[in-house]
């Protein structure tokens, strides 16, 4: 039974930028989270060992999200990396780290990557 974890619009204020002063002021971030998985056995036994625990997928996200990266790119990556290593059971990750106001010449809610690994 293939089924989706959803984790919408996680918010974090971190320092992640290409720029010097983006890392000095930081910004307001947007995390969104799909992941694909086999969940049959925890929608059968309601187990959470069954299961990928969305409690330590958020921490794992905030762990990264917390580590300074240049590029939003970079931190998608990492962030998926760390997600294959503790969950090695994922089918499918997509991601979408948002900046939100971003230091651009005109009014723009957000910059955006999705990922999809």
């Amino acid at each position: 039974m293939v089924s989706y974890i959803l984790l919408e619009n996680m918010q974090f204020f971190a320092r992640h930028g290409l720029y010097e002063e983006e890392r000095l002021i930081g910004n307001r971030f947007e995390v969104n989270l799909k992941i694909k998985a086999d969940l049959k056995n925890a929608a059968e036994n309601g187990l959470v060992s069954d299961t990928i625990n969305y409690a330590e997928v958020y921490d794992l996200v905030a762990k990264e999200m917390h580590q300074p990266s240049d590029l939003l790119e970079h931190l998608a990556g990492k962030i998926i990396k760390s997600l294959r290593k503790q969950f090695p059971d994922i089918l499918e990750i997509e991601i979408k780290v948002s900046k939100l106001n971003p230091p651009l010449k005109g009014q723009i809610e957000k910059a955006s990557i999705i990922m999809i690994d």
